[in-house]
């Protein structure tokens, strides 16, 4: 190993990059004061890790930065190279050449070290050329003044050196850092010892809070089963009355569609009733008419009567005997005509009273008729009235969903912030007439079941109840629902089978 050259770039008095080749056969480098001999040995000194600004003769490490002069400006940078021939791998790395780089800058003073151009730590560069003898103190760099310093020097500082130049001072170095290693070691255990002398005391503490915790997840595992076999026995419960409330409701839809049925009939035997008695109305006042216009004829024949009476009397008293035989045949013509048409008149006034005792009689039983009609429509009424609100009654059931589960009902009103909702499955489908009993029956629970598009839905539906605790519901995704059939053989049997009718899904 050795130097081949040094490249330096606004160091110091270098301001133009400028290379020194180091050929074999080199022994020193001469020239007058001030030339820059010894910037050279300083800046291989500053490359190999030097610290001390004294030692590079300035008062600050900025100064060695190129500072400027009359016809040159500052430089902001400052950057060396030291390029080895490592073709015997005296230094441990796997290179023929090895660069080693430090670049300092004036601005921040932020110094770099560079390792082939890979940015390295000075570490890396002091664990690169130690026991190679190029460290920064070692023999192979001496400056002025170092010879006088070394000979008036304590035996300790010159055993340094001489460790250094045979190589001693890497190991020396490693059983430091291991013995600090050691007591780091010894201080981390014996902390650890305390910790653990810390927690055997509390351990018990901690050994009776575990007991207690394992009793705790105990009883919870049983307050668990408890809870489940509760809530299965009140599932149980609860869909037997749903099954109840449905049978109910189904029962309630047949009796208002029989009501309605009721309340046309009866809204038509209403006008029918109403007509009739309009009719009877008229007839009756037509009666009145007759009987009034009978009683008027009456009176007048018995003004035409006294008026009679009253002549004949006039007559007899004023006449003269002579003439009284000849009035007297005339009256007897006169009273003759008169008893026939009083008796005429007579038995007309009693076919008058016939009739309108006659009418009278019927004008009662149109009065009863009319009363018990009067009484039937107001009974009609009010069972129009009982059927409107039962109707009422089971529309708002209907249309509210009071037969669901509070789940499915949640569900139903947030319907249009969910995506992928689709429906309830007992409002999708459409049962055939004769068989709602059977197929309700047979569905069950699974009435309530939510219809969604996807998963998705399903999943954002199930986290709105949770969050909301709103309940439960059953989903069925249409993504993940698959057609079910019945097997062949199976059919073949079903229907051969007395009283087999068909599959459910035939009906609906």
């Amino acid at each position: 190993m050795y130097l081949k050259r040094i490249i330096l770039d606004g160091f110091k008095s270098f301001a133009d990059k400028s290379s020194v080749e180091f050929l074999p056969g080199i022994t020193g480098i001469v020239g007058p004061n001030g030339c820059g001999k010894s910037n050279i040995s300083d800046a291989v000194r500053w490359v190999l890790g030097e610290q001390s600004v004294k030692s590079l003769r300035g008062s600050n490490m900025s100064d060695v930065i190129f500072a400027g002069s009359e016809d040159r400006k500052a430089q902001n940078v400052a950057e060396v190279t030291l390029v080895f021939d490592n073709s015997d791998r005296y230094m441990a790395m796997d290179y023929n050449e090895i660069e080693i780089t430090r670049r300092l800058y004036r601005d921040g003073h932020e110094a770099e070290y560079l390792i082939n151009q890979e940015n390295v730590r000075l570490k890396d560069v002091m664990d690169l050329i130690m026991d190679t003898g190029l460290g920064k103190d070692s023999l192979s760099i001496i400056s002025q003044g170092n010879i006088s310093s070394f000979a008036d020097s304590k035996p300790e500082a010159r055993r340094a050196i001489f460790e250094e130049a045979a190589g001693v001072s890497k190991y020396k170095r490693r059983k430091i850092e291991s013995l600090r290693k050691l007591e780091r070691t010894t201080d981390n255990l014996n902390r650890i010892l305390d910790i653990v002398n810390e927690l055997e005391h509390r351990l018990a503490p901690l050994k009776r809070q575990k007991d207690k915790a394992e009793r705790y997840l105990e009883l919870k595992e049983q307050l668990k089963s408890i809870e489940v076999n509760v809530l299965v026995k009140e599932i149980k419960t609860t869909k037997e009355k749903l099954l109840d409330l449905e049978k109910t409701i189904e029962q309630l839809q047949y009796e208002e569609v029989a009501k309605d049925g009721d309340i046309v009939v009866l809204e038509q035997n209403n006008d029918d009733i109403k007509a009739k008695m309009l009719l009877l109305d008229n007839e009756v006042n037509e009666l009145q008419g007759k009987l009034m216009e009978t009683m008027n004829q009456v009176s007048q024949l018995e003004t035409r009567k006294v008026e009679v009476d009253q002549k004949r009397k006039f007559i007899l008293e004023n006449e003269g005997k002579e003439n009284l035989s000849l009035r007297i045949e005339s009256l007897k013509a006169i009273v003759k005509d008169s008893i026939l048409e009083y008796n005429d008149r007579l038995e007309r006034f009693e076919q008058m009273k016939k009739e309108v005792s006659t009418l009278r009689q019927g004008l009662q039983r149109l009065e009863e008729d009319m009363q018990q009609t009067k009484a039937h429509l107001d009974a009609t009424h009010l069972s129009l009235n009982e059927a409107r609100s039962r109707k009422n009654m089971l529309v708002d059931l209907v249309e509210n969903h009071q037969r669901y589960a509070s789940g499915v009902r949640a569900i139903i009103h947030a319907r249009k912030s969910l995506s992928g909702y689709v429906g309830v499955l007992g409002e999708l489908i459409h049962i055939q007439k004769d068989y709602e009993i059977a197929i309700t029956t047979a569905l069950g629970s699974a009435m309530q079941f939510i219809i969604m598009e996807n998963e998705a839905g399903a999943r954002q539906a199930i986290s709105f109840l949770r969050k909301n605790q709103a309940g439960r519901a059953t989903f069925l995704p249409l993504t993940t629902m698959q057609a079910r059939k019945v097997r062949d053989e199976h059919l073949l049997v079903l229907k051969d089978t007395e009283g087999y009718l068909g599959l459910g899904d035939d009906f609906i």
